[in-house]
């Protein structure tokens, strides 16, 4: 008998529509709950008959729909978890320079410290710069996971200095180098009334765009501004040879040197909404059945994503999904998926560490408890006479809409609300050293507006409801920055 404890959920991208890869690499999905369904539809005949009976029923199409629920935890790329994001925000992830043997020893990263200081990687390792910042895991010698400032690098290569590398001429399967961000040398990035400047290090060589958020500062001294209000969460609004400029600057900030200071800034993935779209074939398998059965629902498209960050709550979520075809059998497409990725849920309250208004943080007298949104992309199946099941998906407007409930603690955003003044918001979630931060960037609150008293001894409370819409720096309506380390 199959029980939901042994359901497991597998997903596949899929690189034509509506078609599973041959000999697919199943990744395993994490989970709370799902609706999944590759359905028959039949129709009865009107014939009259003199016996009062009824024909048997005739199909006339089978489609596949449904969604999944889930706790929010950091979304390796590739893994499920970032995929639905992907297919949500009908985009592409821009991911800083990363080399991951992603499963197949030896394939992409293909040596550590047989040459001195130097790691070895299949192609792409020009796309790394001097001064940047990369994070080496996974490899079986321990010196050789490392955080290190690249000095050079080839189309090979990606060189450091004094790193102590044991050699590795095979690195395992999960050997993986990544950029998470960029360092200067001792006093070269200063901090200036609008932002980081520097003498040397050259801003626009390392990969950096308008809109992507930043942490400046590293966990050692030497590594971070001697005024600590610095050492914060900011996004880059223009980029210069020697000046970034940024908002969302911390209350306070002002102007540092950085003597003597080799000033470390950690940067990430991002992505924004767009147009271009993304289809998985998903299978369920009952595995405590004795032959267990697996249905797989292809052409499976989010429609839309929904997540809710709420006090003294995990953060949840759910993603709904438009799709075409499907199948049954006692066959796995992949005998052996992927496990599921190792992020820890990230919570409310415990992880999240700052969810602002027009780049300053909601604190007091206006506290928020609760932000809700979600990311629709109105999809349609599309249906030919002759096929059986939908021969396409076509988007719609992408419909980005939410709720924050703040404390009614004075009337500044409840002016906003009636002046249907312009505004933004933006989220952080951290927990491990990783980070996700949503962001959007033009807003209207538009609706709600009305703090009750319900009743004695209770807080008032503004809810307003908001929709986004187009951010003409950043030609998006929504952006989630993933942070893959920081200190």
């Amino acid at each position: 008998m199959g029980t939901s404890n042994r359901l497991r959920l597998a997903v596949v991208r899929e690189s034509t529509l509506g078609t599973t890869p041959t000999t697919p690499r199943m990744r395993t999905a994490r989970i709370t709950g799902e609706s999944l369904a590759f359905t028959q539809d039949f129709v009865d005949s009107d014939e009259l008959r003199s016996d009062r009976m009824l024909g048997d029923p005739i199909k006339v199409m089978s489609s596949s729909a449904g969604s999944i629920n889930f706790e929010l935890s950091y979304p390796p790329d590739n893994y499920p978890e970032s995929d639905f994001i992907r297919s949500a925000m009908y985009s592409t992830w821009v991911n800083t320079p990363t080399f991951d043997n992603d499963a197949i020893a030896d394939s992409v990263v293909t040596d550590a410290g047989t040459t001195t200081d130097t790691y070895v990687v299949a192609s792409g390792g020009a796309a790394v710069k001097a001064n940047h910042l990369v994070r080496a895991t996974g490899f079986t010698n321990s010196a050789n996971n490392q955080i290190f400032k690249v000095a050079s690098s080839t189309a090979t290569t990606v060189v450091g200095s004094s790193l102590s590398l044991t050699a590795e001429t095979a690195p395992p399967a999960g050997a993986k180098l990544k950029v998470v961000g960029f360092q200067g040398d001792s006093g070269d990035i200063t901090a200036t009334s609008t932002g980081l400047g520097s003498t040397s290090l050259d801003f626009t060589t390392l990969g950096l765009a308008v809109g992507q958020w930043i942490k400046i500062g590293g966990s050692a001294a030497g590594d971070k501004f001697a005024t600590a209000v610095l050492n914060d969460w900011v996004r880059i609004t223009a980029i210069a040879a020697t000046a970034l400029t940024v908002d969302n600057r911390p209350s306070g900030w002002t102007t540092d040197a950085g003597t003597s200071k080799t000033i470390k800034v950690w940067v990430g993935d991002y992505i924004r909404n767009g147009t271009t779209q993304t289809s998985f074939s998903i299978e369920k398998g009952s595995l405590d059945q004795t032959v267990p059965t697996y249905i797989v629902s292809t052409g499976m498209v989010v429609d839309s994503y929904d997540l809710s960050l709420s006090s003294k709550n995990k953060i949840t979520g759910t993603v709904a999904f438009m799709g075409m075809g499907g199948s049954q059998g006692t066959t796995a497409l992949d005998a052996s998926p992927d496990a599921v990725s190792t992020g820890q849920v990230m919570a409310a309250n415990a992880n999240v560490g700052r969810l602002a208004d027009a780049g300053s943080q909601l604190t007091s007298p206006n506290w928020a408890k609760e932000l809700k949104f979600s990311i629709k992309n109105n999809n349609r199946q599309l249906e030919a006479v002759d096929s059986a099941s939908p021969v396409g998906i076509n988007s719609g407007e992408c419909s980005v809409t939410g709720t924050i409930d703040t404390y009614f603690g004075d009337n500044a955003l409840l002016t906003k609300f009636y002046a249907g003044t312009s505004s933004s918001l933006s989220s952080r979630v951290s927990k491990n050293s990783q980070a996700l931060i949503w962001t959007f960037p033009h807003i209207t609150y538009k609706g709600g507006g009305n703090p009750q008293a319900s009743g004695k001894n209770v807080d008032l409370m503004l809810s307003l409801d908001w929709s986004a819409t187009i951010d003409t720096t950043t030609n998006c309506q929504v952006q989630l920055d993933r942070f893959d380390w920081f200190e």
